[in-house]
């Protein structure tokens, strides 16, 4: 045999017991750069910088006229 209440749970014990179950709103900054809401703690994903540094150095997208000088060398 399983377990089995006595009695029905009321919606006050249900709901307190449900009191932490809620989402909590996220922390957002803005970068002074430009402008982006972000993380706190995290790298800004437009210009690579965090905490005043360059730390992501963005890699340029490969041009149709490189892929086929690539292509003839």
């Amino acid at each position: 045999m399983m377990a089995v209440p006595k009695k029905k749970t009321s919606t006050s014990r249900r709901d307190k017991r449900r009191a932490h179950d809620a989402l909590k709103p996220i922390n957002v900054s803005f970068d002074k750069n430009t402008g982006e809401a972000k993380l706190p703690h995290h790298i800004s994903l437009k210009d690579g910088m965090y905490n005043g540094k360059q730390i992501l150095i963005k890699r340029e997208k490969p041009t149709e006229d490189s892929a086929s000088e690539a292509a003839e060398a």
